[in-house]
């Protein structure tokens, strides 16, 4: 893990805990070139620009994600690329759903370092890397994450603005795309989520929110869970 070549995206919207994270990757690949972004939209920019990163590291409570849309939005746009998430979120069914929707490792933020050196290690060997206490299989998850993965890295953005209740115009102007250009996307969205509607597709968008330890839902775009 030595290698100079060494790529890391770290996607994480708290400073202090971006830093540490930098400083343990330094123990273990002091030679790495590490990216550091803070926001759903950060990533998107950063996975975009085409810089050839070895492993992302992504905590799922960013600033205009969704849940799990950061993950399923960066395994639709590079497949090849591992992800590891690193949540405060420890919930058994968040590590099943994180491996489900795509990540290949798994690291609780109370981890010790120890453990995140392990992580990464299995995960840069091609192998994946979850804690053990994890739920069952939830097919209703499974299927969700097979009906994205048809959407194209650029009809997700334009589904999770959707989601966000934005217009077609506001879209347009956030990702700097066509107005008519949107409504073709959002066509092939529905087409392709066997949607009817812009409403019927954001509520399935909603099936991405995290968990808490009570069962509750709620969208991870604010800071530590």
């Amino acid at each position: 893990m030595a290698d100079p070549a060494l790529r890391i995206l770290i996607a994480d919207d708290h400073p202090m805990f971006r830093a540490a994270l930098r400083y343990a990757l330094g123990e273990i690949a002091p030679n790495a070139h590490i990216v550091e972004v803070a926001s759903q939209s950060a990533l998107e920019a950063a996975i975009g620009s085409g810089e050839a990163f070895d492993l992302a590291m992504l905590d799922l409570m960013m600033p205009g994600a969704m849940g799990f849309s950061s993950l399923v939005y960066a395994r639709g746009e590079r497949p090849e690329l591992p992800v590891v998430i690193i949540s405060s979120n420890e919930h058994p069914r968040t590590i099943r759903r994180a491996q489900q929707f795509g990540a290949s490792g798994f690291v609780p933020k109370s981890a010790p370092a120890a453990v995140l050196a392990e992580a990464v290690g299995a995960v840069l060997a091609g192998k994946v890397w979850f804690p053990p206490q994890q739920a069952e299989r939830d097919e209703g998850d499974a299927q969700l994450a097979d009906r994205l993965a048809q959407l194209t890295p650029q009809q997700m953005r334009v589904l999770l603005r959707l989601a966000d209740g934005l217009l077609n115009k506001q879209i347009a102007y956030e990702l700097s795309l066509a107005e008519n250009t949107v409504k073709i996307h959002v066509t092939a969205i529905l087409r392709k989520l066997g949607c009817h509607s812009r409403t019927q597709a954001a509520v399935l968008v909603k099936g991405l929110a995290l968990e808490d330890e009570g069962g509750e839902l709620h969208d991870g775009a604010g800071g530590l869970a």
